[in-house]
């Protein structure tokens, strides 16, 4: 168990290395890793299988997990003008970019940054010197590698270069440069962008700004006195060209190194202060010492008004802050900041996302694969030194807004007030997880802006950069492009597979429809046979009814017939003899089938009896009709009362039947 001078010196170590100020949340860490200082700090600082971050341009390079003895809690830390990348763990360890290595080349009295990804090939340096130089590839011998010279296809990576290289070009075959026009060659350097490096030699910090050739060297000034609070008659400067004798003087005219030259600024120590650095030592910036007097003339010369001297970074001068303390909306939040942001900086910056961070991502991840965009993430600070020449400079540059806008959505939070950084650091920790949270955690004050580019992925959301304060337009720009390199590879790919989903669901609904569709068919073609099967039954039924009807129609008419024919038959009087005192008829009928029918009649008979006769075989007189050959007639139409002799039926006749229609 380690003693309590021990843990002192663990929890300095500890706060040293991980950056944690707050001491109840250090001791918390500690306790849960039973002090144990190594095991504490990997469980901070993210490492897995020994991967450790490079400073070169997010590169991973293997290395042993953090040993405290090679990290002493003393070492200062080094300030650098790169942005920052944070380590993620394994499964979100995004694409290693390729390095960038910077080449100064000279030529004759001119000197040329060239800035390539190690991925170039030499080529493709002279081509930029082409067209920096307006000297052909073929005419130029650039020199100065170290392994000697080498093929224009050579790839720079494999030539093992550090990240900084000096060159030189030689052109043997041109003649020395005739003498131009001054003021044509003036005339283009206005026109022309100077970068200045500028290193604060109190604090080693450097900064990148971007200035105009027509922009002076006063204005130069004045911008530094925003950055370091350094009052411009202060300011103590080492770099400038000799000829830069006036400080109204443009930086086209000033003799400095195109595209990028290097300056040093520091605090010009007055009388007062060298007193007091014998009796006490201050490390703020903003301390007022004997030359407030100066300061304030200063500020009055060049425009600026009492607040202004006094630290125009500091929030607290401001006439409203960025984002209101405790919002419970973060809608009408993002509102007053956009309001906000339009009157510091101009109405010409990124579009910001009006909403809550949920809502951002449901905007740029969850739609179709081609609609999908880049999340950006810009964390304000207002205590920060760099912000507002971030803001102004950078963040407002028209190919920025105009690049934030077409492929991300940008969306905004103020870090400046203590609520709404725990606010934002609990949103982190529940969309990207604790590793990304603790890294904004540590970050500094003087660090931020800054800027994170969040990529939807399917089961989470994966941080491919953060980009701090410190950087430049070119700079800013070329890691918004290589964010996007790095989204559009994974877009197609998302397309690909949402197109491939989609023609699979496609082909399915098609499937399913005609499935449905012969199912359908089916049952309509079961259904009519059905019908047809109950009406065929439903027809049989009926014709069976109608036949049993017939037949028992035709029973009780046969029946009924037999009956009314033996009765007719009993009826009849008896036949008489063919030799007989009363005169007989003979008659002869002929049946429909052929046969004859034989009968002796009275004459004196009624005609009635014959049909009674007839009747009693089989043929009633209402379906049958009685005829006589000649002549002939229908005997069924006489007067059935009359005597055979009278109807001439005496003494015999030959009749036939013959149904009625």
């Amino acid at each position: 168990m380690a003693s309590n001078m021990d843990r002192e010196m663990i929890l300095a170590d500890f706060q040293a290395c991980t950056g944690i100020e707050n001491i109840d949340e250090a001791i918390t860490l500690l306790e849960q890793n039973n002090w144990d200082l190594v095991a504490a700090i990997n469980g901070v600082i993210p490492q897995e299988n020994g991967i450790l971050q490079s400073e070169y341009g997010g590169e991973t390079i293997p290395g042993p997990a953090f040993n405290p003895a090679s990290h002493p809690a003393s070492a200062p830390t080094s300030s650098s003008s790169s942005a920052f990348r944070p380590v993620m763990p394994s499964r979100q360890i995004v694409e290693r970019q390729p390095r960038m290595l910077d080449f100064r080349v000279e030529y004759r009295d001119r000197n040329v940054d060239v800035v390539l990804e190690d991925s170039c090939t030499v080529g493709e340096i002279k081509q930029i010197l082409e067209n920096e130089l307006q000297i052909p590839v073929s005419k130029m011998l650039l020199k100065g590698w170290k392994t000697g010279d080498v093929e224009d296809s050579t790839v720079l990576k494999s030539l093992h270069l550090p990240k900084n290289n000096s060159l030189y070009v030689l052109t043997p075959d041109l003649p020395p440069p005739s003498s131009s026009s001054h003021s044509g060659a003036l005339q283009e350097s206005l026109n022309q962008n100077f970068m200045l490096i500028i290193t604060h030699r109190e604090v080693q910090r450097e900064y990148n700004l971007n200035f105009s050739g027509s922009s002076t060297i006063q204005e130069v000034k004045r911008n530094v006195y925003d950055l370091t609070s350094i009052p411009v008659r202060h300011q103590l400067w080492e770099g400038w060209p000799t000829s830069a004798t006036d400080d109204s003087m443009c930086l086209a005219e000033s003799g400095l190194s195109y595209p990028c030259h290097r300056l040093t600024v520091g605090r010009r120590s007055s009388p007062a202060q060298t007193r007091k650095q014998s009796e006490e030592q201050s490390t703020d910036v903003h301390m007022v010492s004997d030359s407030d007097g100066d300061d304030f003339e200063d500020a009055t010369e060049f425009g600026v008004d009492d607040g202004e001297v006094f630290g125009m970074a500091s929030s607290a001068l401001r006439k409203s802050p960025m984002m209101p303390e405790n919002a419970e909306n973060e809608g009408d939040a993002l509102l007053q900041f956009t309001a906000e942001f339009s009157s510091r900086y101009g109405d010409c910056h990124p579009v910001f996302f009006i909403g809550s961070l949920e809502a951002a991502f449901q905007e740029a991840f969850y739609v179709k694969a081609r609609d999908r965009k880049l999340l950006a993430i810009y964390l304000h600070h207002d205590e920060s030194v760099l912000t507002n020449v971030f803001c102004s400079q950078m963040l407002c540059a028209e190919s920025i807004v105009s690049y934030l806008s077409q492929n991300f959505i940008t969306w905004a939070w103020d870090l400046t007030k203590d609520s709404n950084r725990a606010r934002f650091l609990t949103m982190c920790n529940r969309h990207f997880g604790s590793v990304v949270a603790q890294t904004i955690r540590t970050q500094k004050t003087d660090q931020f802006p800054l800027f994170l580019i969040i990529m939807g992925k399917r089961s989470s959301n994966e941080v491919l950069n953060v980009i701090q304060g410190n950087t430049t337009v070119d700079e800013l720009m070329m890691r918004l492009m290589a964010a996007m390199e790095i989204f559009t590879a994974q877009q197609q790919e998302d397309i690909k597979d949402e197109d491939e989903r989609e023609a699979r669901e496609n082909v399915k609904r098609e499937q399913d429809e005609a499935y449905r569709l012969s199912l359908e068919a089916d049952r309509a073609k079961r259904e009519a046979h059905e019908r047809e099967m109950a009406e065929q039954f439903r027809l049989e039924q009926i014709r069976k009814e109608q036949e049993e009807e017939r037949e028992v129609g035709h029973n009780f008419k046969k029946s009924y017939s037999k009956a009314i024919r033996l009765s007719l038959e009993q009826a009849l009087p008896p036949e008489p003899k063919e030799e007989n005192a009363e005169p007989v008829s003979k008659l002869r009928i002929r049946t429909p089938s052929g046969e004859f029918l034989e009968r002796r009649f009275l004459a004196s008979s009624k005609l009635q009896i014959v049909f009674d006769f007839v009747a009693s075989k089989g043929f009633p007189w209402d379906e049958y009709k009685l005829l006589s050959t000649f002549p002939r007639r229908d005997v069924t139409q006489l007067d059935p009362n009359k005597s055979l002799l009278e109807v001439k039926l005496f003494p015999q006749e030959t009749l036939f039947l013959e149904a009625k229609e």
